[in-house]
């Protein structure tokens, strides 16, 4: 028997990705072991926070219709399902975005006391937001990061574009600091195009990156806490069709995701050990992902994802099957571990 019994698979958000994030959930709760655990769904926006199904161990799956959820009570972090009051005792957290990947959700487990699957309160903050976590890796000699401005609502846009045409090379990315699946992102190839982008990025969050452009293969790599310690899993490179690595190219097959990453086994070995060193490094807990592009004159670390896409065909999953893994044992291995 495991550590806990009551699984509450936390899915939805606040953000552009919680569609995403509901079929990452979806999926998470139908892989884990339903042998050990009873698994609880819980949609939760803005919040509300409804559970969606139910399967208590070698059960069937019981959902309840949209308009008689079931709400979780968030003073203990229970619901009432038939008359009977179930108290989650751990909770794996698939929300992608506002309030699960930048900190809120995991503060409000760290204060009832609720194990969590993801990194803590402070690291998922600092993580989630792109400009903030490059500010705690500049310094380390193991990965380079490109140069970059960051840009707050209400800054004098044509200073920014001053600054940046004078400090960085186009093109650039213009990014919110603090959103995922590329949403609110663009590639842009000379300044004056550069107050829309930022005006665009804007939609996603109140501060934004501008980045310059790294050119290279674009790599990633997933690490994770089990019961053997800090593990690296093997790499993806992503080729895209499209000008980048975009929402369309993500999630409606304009690119392909190879896993193996074709590359030499030191190479490969190389990533995986930054990897671990990166997750170190951060105080990262529970399975995270972190985006490279591999230039000539070396590693650039793109970005951190805390609560990485965990549906069928993420990249999360591919790396887990990759390495022979079945990813109920992978999902046990992370629950029983954190």
């Amino acid at each position: 028997m495991g550590k806990y019994k009551k699984i509450a698979v936390i899915y939805g958000s606040d953000s552009s990705e919680w569609e995403v994030s509901c079929r990452s959930g979806e999926f998470v709760a139908s892989r884990i072991d339903g042998t050990q655990y009873d698994v609880y769904e819980i949609l939760a926006r803005f919040g509300e926070w409804k559970l969606v199904a139910m399967k208590k161990c070698d059960a069937m799956r019981v959902p309840f219709p949209e308009g008689s959820r079931p709400e979780v009570d968030k003073t203990d972090f229970s619901v009432k399902v038939y008359g009977e009051k179930i108290k989650f005792d751990y909770a794996y957290i698939v929300q992608h975005g506002v309030p699960g990947e930048n900190g809120l959700l995991q503060g409000y487990l760290e204060m009832l006391g609720v194990p969590f699957s993801s990194c803590g309160a402070f690291v998922s903050a600092v993580a989630f937001d792109k400009f903030a976590c490059k500010c705690y890796l500049r310094d380390v000699d193991f990965v380079k990061c490109s140069p970059d401005v960051f840009v707050r609502n209400g800054m004098d846009l044509d200073k920014v574009t001053e600054k940046v045409a004078s400090t960085l090379r186009f093109p650039v990315f213009v990014k919110p600091t603090d959103a995922g699946s590329s949403f609110g992102i663009t590639k842009v190839f000379k300044p004056e195009d550069l107050k829309e982008a930022i005006q665009f990025a804007f939609t996603e969050g109140p501060m934004v990156i501008v980045e310059q452009g790294i050119k290279g293969r674009e790599l990633t790599c997933a690490a994770y806490a089990g019961k053997d310690g800090v593990k690296a899993l093997p790499l993806i490179e992503i080729v895209t069709d499209n000008d980048y690595f975009d929402y369309d190219a993500k999630y409606n097959g304009h690119s392909q995701e190879i896993c193996p990453a074709p590359v030499e086994e030191s190479v490969s070995a190389h990533i995986q050990e930054v990897t671990k060193m990166i997750y170190t490094h951060l105080g990262c807990e529970g399975v995270v992902r972190v985006d490279y592009i591999l230039a000539e004159d070396g590693l650039y670390f793109l970005e951190v994802n805390t609560i990485p896409g965990m549906t069928s065909a993420s990249l999360v999953p591919k790396m887990v099957r990759t390495a022979g893994i079945d990813i109920t044992d992978f999902l046990t291995d992370i629950i029983e571990n954190s």
